[in-house]
This record gives structure tokens, C-alpha cells and sequence, in this order.
């Protein structure tokens, strides 16, 4: 088994660690795909459910920025510990006393909760894992940490909605999320045999220590201004996907769809996803980095996101030509991954500075999509939010014009560049 693993390009010892992450965030994204359109059919509004999206999307763009300082202080399973239960409180009242009684005031503060406890859970395993992995494995330890988190947030968790709903209906496949979440805290916190202690240098001994390192998490923005471009940008990346899942599924159960139907379309889209995170860091290494995010990322995602309104408008239900439309849009949403290996080159003296920007602007995608449907659903309908989402990912791919390395740094050195354009 370890020589499988290694094969693999997976540690032994935290292998464990990479299952509880995948299986803890299949609890997280289960309702995913179908919790807005449920929340819509029991009395919430449309903006409604965008304002309990968005908030919840700006607790995870804390939580995002902040793990990565909380896993050093604390030591990255103590954030971890925080994070489970941050969402199992969270998750607890949501349930209990906010969906029942369709009460905004208690929904909103606790499924942000939530929002706060899976970046906590997380990211911090990911510090951990960054400390732990030998620098020449780095890149593919990285790169399935980030298979482990979408294949449980964005794949396994739509497929497995899709087969529950039928047979538990939605509030106890709502409270099933909790057993996912606990097996996963057991496996990556309890059970995982690396200790965090010998592979975690805690770098701040003071309080100040600790505010400088924040501030420099924001500062980089405008001392390295390509950086900020490039928070821009990662925060474009997966605001439209976010965002359908406000609307989208409405408009496709009115062309047609099932709700099964449209959970395993979003679950195409989510695992072709999966599959071109890995995909695309080759192909960016090849074609270079930026033009890779510009033209497939930019400029692909404008074309599926118009097409995904477009494609059941004119074909109706059809479940085939929508899925492959939606696995475009996975593919396309995945060419953003060698941002994450442009950006930290473009600050080399404060790489971990500028991957916070990247981490905020991934938390914040979570929170702008939902938000421009609740700001514009209303006065633009459908297909003005579609146009607005392939408005901002070609603005993204104008922006990238921007973010390009300096001339004399152009030449990354091969093995530098390949163990980076993993690392998402």
C-alpha cells in the first residue's frame, strides 16, 4: 500500500489526512447544488437566499484569509478542531431552529458558521501539509489536496445529494452532512499518523509578530500591484459558479430538468473540474501560465457561462448537450490553477503574502456570486445575470494582460515551474 501511494505522489502518512479532508467537505457541499432552490420553494425570496449565499460567502473569505495564521499560532490541528466545531455548531441551529422556522435573523449567522468552520478545517491542513511535504513533492502533495477538496465539495457531494433526496428528502440529507463531517475530523485530525508539532515551525512569538504578518496579507495588494490584479481575478474565477447555484437550478427544473438531473449535471461540471485542475498545470507550463488563464480561463468560461443559458433556451430539457456544457465550464473554470503559481512568483521575497490575496480572493468568489444576484436578479432577470458573470470572466481575461511576469524573470526554471503550476 505505501508503494502504491507513493506511486501516487501521496504520503503514507498523511493519506488519511487527504481522505478526512475529501470526506469532511462532501458533508460541507452536499446541499450545494439544491439548498437555494429549496429555501425558494419553502418561502424565502430569490434576493433572500442571495443575501444568506453572500454572507456566508464573506465568512468563508475570512476564514480563508485567516486559517493560515490561526494553523501557525495554534498548530494546524487545533484549527482544525476549531473549524469542526464552528460547523457542527453552526450546523446544529441551522437545522434545528432556522429552516424550520424560515427565520432569516437565526439562518444568517448560522450558516455562516458553517462558512467559517470548513476554511478553518481545511486550509489549515494544508499549512500542515505544506510544512510536512519534502520541497521536491510539494507541487503534487499540494495538487491532491486540492482533488481531495473539490472531488468531496463539488463532486461527491452532488452525486451523493442526487441519490439521497429521493429516498431521505431534504432536511435529513441536510442532517446525513454531519456523519461525513465527523468521519472526516476523525480521519484527518484524530487518526492521521503525522505529528504537526515536528513539521509546524510556529513563527510568532508576540502579538505583533502575528499583526505585521496580517497586515502584509493585505499590503502586498498595493505594493505589488500585478498581485492585486491577481485577487481580482481568482475572485472572478468561481464567482459564477457560486452564483448558479443561487438561480440556476430554478431555471433549469423550469426548461425541464429533474432536480436529479440537475445535480448530476452540476456534478459533471464539478468533476470535469477535478480532473483539468491537474490537466491544466502541464498544459500552462507549455503555453505559458498567463496565456493558459487569459484564453482558456477568461475567454472559455465567458463562452459555457452564456452557453449554459442558452443550450436548454433553445434544446429544452436536453440532458445531454446541457452536461457537456456543463463539463466545459468545469474545464474552463480550472485553467485559472496556474494563477497560483504566477502570482507567488511575482512577490518571490513574500510568496506567503501573496497567496493569502490568492486565498482571499477564492473566499470572496464565494460571496460576490451570490451577491450579484441578489443586487441584480430582480431588474435583469435570468439571462442579465448569466450576462453579467461572461462579462466579468472576459474582464478577467483583460485584466490578465496586466499580470505578466518581468522579462528577466519570464524563464521559470522547469522543475520550479512545474512544482508550482500544481499547487491551486
Amino acid at each position: 500500500m505505501n508503494s502504491f501511494l507513493s506511486k501516487l505522489g501521496m504520503d503514507n502518512k498523511m493519506a488519511l489526512g487527504y481522505i478526512g479532508v475529501l470526506v469532511f467537505m462532501m458533508g460541507d457541499g452536499l446541499e450545494q447544488g439544491w439548498l437555494s432552490s429549496y429555501l425558494i420553494d419553502n418561502g424565502l425570496s430569490i434576493q433572500q437566499s442571495a443575501l444568506l449565499f453572500s454572507v456566508y460567502g464573506f465568512a468563508v473569505a475570512i476564514a480563508a484569509w485567516l486559517s493560515g495564521v490561526l494553523a501557525e499560532i495554534l498548530g494546524p490541528k487545533k484549527a482544525m478542531t476549531i473549524g469542526f466545531v464552528l460547523f457542527i455548531v453552526g450546523t446544529l441551529v441551522f437545522l434545528t431552529v432556522g429552516i424550520p422556522n424560515m427565520n432569516l435573523a437565526v439562518m444568517i449567522p448560522t450558516y455562516s458558521l458553517r462558512g467559517l468552520g470548513y476554511p478553518l478545517f481545511s486550509y489549515s491542513f494544508l499549512v500542515w501539509l505544506t510544512y510536512y511535504a519534502p520541497t521536491e513533492k510539494l507541487g503534487t502533495a499540494v495538487g491532491w489536496f486540492w482533488v481531495s477538496f473539490a472531488g468531496g465539495l463539488n463532486v461527491l457531494g452532488a452525486y451523493y445529494s442526487s441519490f439521497a433526496l429521493p429516498v431521505l428528502g431534504e432536511m435529513k440529507t441536510l442532517w446525513s452532512a454531519l456523519i461525513f463531517v465527523v468521519l472526516g475530523a476523525v480521519l484527518a485530525i484524530f487518526i492521521n499518523k503525522d505529528n504537526e508539532k515536528n513539521s509546524v515551525e510556529k513563527k510568532f512569538k508576540t502579538k505583533a509578530d502575528m499583526f505585521k504578518y496580517i497586515a502584509k496579507g493585505i499590503t502586498i495588494a498595493f505594493e505589488k500591484p500585478k498581485v492585486g490584479l491577481g485577487g481580482i481575478v481568482r475572485t472572478i474565477n468561481t464567482a459564477g459558479a457560486y452564483g448558479f447555484v443561487v438561480f440556476l437550478p430554478a431555471y433549469m427544473i423550469e426548461i425541464g430538468f429533474t432536480r436529479t438531473e440537475w445535480l448530476q449535471i452540476y456534478g459533471a461540471l464539478w468533476s470535469s473540474n477535478v480532473i483539468f485542475n491537474l490537466i491544466w498545470g502541464i498544459i500552462g507550463d507549455k503555453l505559458g501560465w498567463r496565456n493558459t488563464i487569459m484564453w482558456f480561463g477568461g475567454v472559455g468560461c465567458a463562452i459555457f457561462t452564456a452557453l449554459l443559458y442558452y443550450v436548454p433556451h433553445f434544446m429544452g430539457a436536453n440532458y445531454f448537450a446541457t452536461t457537456l456544457v456543463g463539463i466545459c465550464f468545469g474545464a474552463c473554470l480550472a485553467a485559472y490553477v496556474p494563477l497560483s503559481a504566477l502570482i507567488p512568483s511575482l512577490a518571490p521575497e513574500s510568496r506567503g503574502a501573496a497567496m493569502s490575496i490568492l486565498n482571499l480572493g477564492a473566499g470572496l468568489s464565494t460571496f460576490v456570486g451570490p451577491a450579484l444576484v441578489g443586487l441584480f436578479f430582480a431588474s435583469v432577470g435570468t439571462v442579465g445575470i448569466i450576462w453579467i458573470y461572461t462579462g466579468l470572466y472576459l474582464f478577467s481575461a483583460f485584466l490578465m494582460i496586466f499580470v505578466n511576469l518581468p522579462k528577466q524573470d519570464i524563464q521559470v526554471p522547469k522543475d520550479e515551474n512545474a512544482k508550482l503550476s500544481t499547487a491551486q
